[in-house]
């Protein structure tokens, strides 16, 4: 049975972004105690400190094929009822249009980790459906988007923000997102880790750019020193896992508790068989997920 829990965070605060000007609709945070298998949503109360109080809205969507989350984060108490998608799927986009047209949302930025391997991601088909909307992924992917973020930047959405970091290692292009810092910001924070660290994991390293060392030391740098309460949520989960937190995952990651050594080897003697989807989806999402668009107007 799902079981959903209220909580408690503090309210919002506006930050610029760093590269463009982003409109400023969106927001959303929220945290999870619980664990289910292939969970599809969530939501969360939040109040702030101050004399008015912000209702923070957030989903956990799953697609199955490939075992992907897809996180819905939107500012149910602006006006505009602002919102962004992060990992959206091809084959789930309806689902998640629909779900935000349901709730009342507007829907401004649709954000990829990294580029997929396993998947075709959503965010060019949304374009196409939801005119307006933002694609963003890092600019070290080299994929194409509407918008490049780098480390430190500050995805805005309404009071709220997302703090890009850098966590290569999985690809070359890969960043964790995670909610913004300080009184005025939800609290526990959110970091939304890709394929970079996984519950209990990690994601491969043998192709596009991967490297062992570099995701040790991205974890290890930029996701451990995050507050021990900071929620993890990956962008895949293969045994019925949600959400854990970082103070979990540097106690019982079975791959990043060890040594740098003893993880590069764990790294190069998994035997992993050939991505089925990597030939189709890795071209496509370098192209914000529309091949087939662009080799027919070609």
């Amino acid at each position: 049975m799902l079981r959903l829990r209220c909580l408690l965070l503090t309210g919002c605060s506006s930050l610029p972004f760093k590269h463009q000007s982003l409109p400023s609709p969106i927001v959303s945070c929220s945290s999870s105690y619980f664990v289910r298998s292939k969970m599809e949503s969530m939501s969360y109360t939040t109040r702030s400190s101050s004399s008015s109080s912000r209702k923070l809205l957030f989903r956990q969507l799953f697609e199955k094929e490939s075992s992907t989350y897809t996180y819905l984060l939107a500012d149910a108490s602006h006006p505009d009822k602002p919102a962004l998608l992060v990992d959206p799927v091809d084959r789930t986009v309806d689902r998640d249009l629909s779900l935000v047209n349901d709730l009342g949302l507007k829907l401004v930025y649709a954000i990829n980790t990294h580029v997929h391997a396993d998947h075709v991601t959503g965010s060019g088909l949304i374009k196409t459906k939801a005119p307006g909307v933002k694609s963003i992924i890092s600019k070290a992917s080299k994929a194409s988007a509407d918008i490049f973020v780098e480390a430190g930047d500050k995805i805005r959405f309404g009071d709220l923000y997302l703090e890009v970091r850098a966590t290569p290692g999985h690809t070359v292009g890969c960043v964790t997102y995670v909610t913004g810092d300080g009184p005025d910001q939800p609290q526990p924070r959110m970091a939304f880790t890709g394929d970079t660290l996984l519950i209990r994991g990690c994601g491969r390293t043998d192709f596009q750019g991967g490297s062992s060392e570099q995701l040790y030391e991205s974890v290890h740098s930029q996701i451990f020193t995050l507050p021990k309460d900071t929620f993890i949520y990956p962008a895949h989960d293969y045994k019925g896992f949600t959400v854990s937190t970082v103070g979990e995952e540097v106690l019982y990651n079975p791959r990043l508790t060890k040594d740098e050594e003893t993880f590069k080897s764990i790294m190069e003697n998994l035997k992993l068989s050939y991505p089925k989807m990597i030939d189709v989806a890795v071209p496509a999402n370098m192209v914000c997920g529309l091949q087939d668009l662009e080799s027919k107007a070609a």
